[in-house]
C-alpha cells in the first residue's frame, strides 16, 4: 500500500528527517521501520544527485518525501522525477503559492508537471505505468510556518489537490517574534487556528518535533505525518550520552 493510500485510509505515518547527504545514513534509517523518511533538501547542503543518490540507497525498503529548497517549477519537478513519493514545500503563505505547487506537482489535466525521462519511471521502461498513477499517487504536502500562511488558511486549505497542511512551529516561532518558542502562547494559538481550519476540509495535518515528547501531544490530536528528529540530532545525543557516561 502506498504512503498516499495510508494517509488516505487514516494512518499515521511516522518518519525522521534526513539532513546530511549520506547514503548510508539514509540507507540505515530505511532499516529500522520508520513509514517514511523526510528528505531535506531546504537547509541541507545536498542537491538533486546527492538526493537521486539517497534515493537508491533507501530503495524500496521506505516511502521517501523531498522538501524541496523553494517554491520553483524546476525544484518541485525534480524531486519527483528523481523518485520521490511527493513533495514537501516550505513557506506556502497564499492560496496562489499552493495552487502552484499542485500545478507542479500534477501531470495534466490536474496541473502542469513537465514530462521527461527521469528516474522515477525508471527512465522510460516504466513510463505508462507511472503516467497512470502519478497523479493518484503522488503526495503534495505543503508547510504553514509563518504567521501570513495562517492568516490566508482559510483560502489555502480550499486549494483542490493538497493531501498534507504540514506545520512547522520554529519558522512559525520566528515569524511570531519569539523564535525557538515553540510553546509560546502566540505559537501555540496559530497553530489551533491551522488545525481547525485544516480539519474542516478533511485534510491531513503534519508536524515537525525534535522529540517523542514534542510529537506525542500531536499524535494524540491525530496527526497523520509525523516528523521526529534528525539524523544530525541522533549522532549528537548518542556521542553526549557515550561522553556523559564514560569521560571522566
Amino acid at each position: 500500500m502506498g504512503l498516499k493510500q495510508r494517509l488516505d485510509n487514516g494512518h499515521v505515518l511516522l518518519g525522521t528527517l534526513l539532513s546530511l547527504p549520506s547514503p548510508e545514513i539514509a540507507e540505515i534509517n530505511s532499516h529500522l521501520g520508520f513509514d517514511w523518511l523526510f528528505l531535506d533538501l531546504e537547509h541541507g547542503p545536498h542537491g538533486f544527485i546527492e538526493a537521486q543518490r539517497i534515493i537508491q540507497a533507501v530503495g524500496n525498503r521506505t516511502p521517501v518525501l523531498t522538501r524541496v529548497p523553494e517554491l520553483t517549477e524546476s525544484a518541485i519537478k525534480k524531486a519527483l522525477d528523481i523518485g520521490s513519493e511527493g513533495v514537501i514545500v516550505p513557506k506556502v503563505n497564499t492560496a496562489d503559492e499552493a495552487r502552484a505547487v499542485v500545478r507542479f506537482a500534477k501531470y495534466q489535466p490536474l496541473g502542469d508537471r513537465g514530462v521527461g525521462a527521469a528516474r522515477a519511471h525508471k527512465y522510460g521502461v516504466s513510463f505508462n505505468e507511472y503516467m497512470a498513477e502519478a497523479n493518484l499517487e503522488t503526495l503534495v504536502v505543503v508547510q504553514i510556518e509563518h504567521i501570513d500562511g495562517v492568516k490566508n488558511i482559510d483560502e489555502i486549505v480550499k486549494v483542490e489537490g493538497i493531501d498534507v497542511v504540514f506545520i512547522g512551529p520554529y519558522d512559525l516561532s520566528g515569524s511570531l517574534g519569539v523564535v525557538g518558542q515553540v510553546n509560546h502562547t502566540l505559537v501555540t494559538e496559530a497553530i489551533e487556528k491551522v488545525e481547525e481550519t485544516v480539519r474542516s476540509q478533511n485534510l491531513a495535518l503534519g508536524y515537525f518535533g525534535t522529540s517523542p515528547d514534542a510529537v506525542l501531544p500531536m499524535v494524540e490530536k491525530n496527526y497523520q505525518l509525523i516528523t521526529c528528529g534528525t539524523d544530525s540530532d541522533a549522532i549528537i545525543s548518542y556521542g553526549q550520552n557515550i561522553l556523559e557516561r564514560l569521560k571522566p
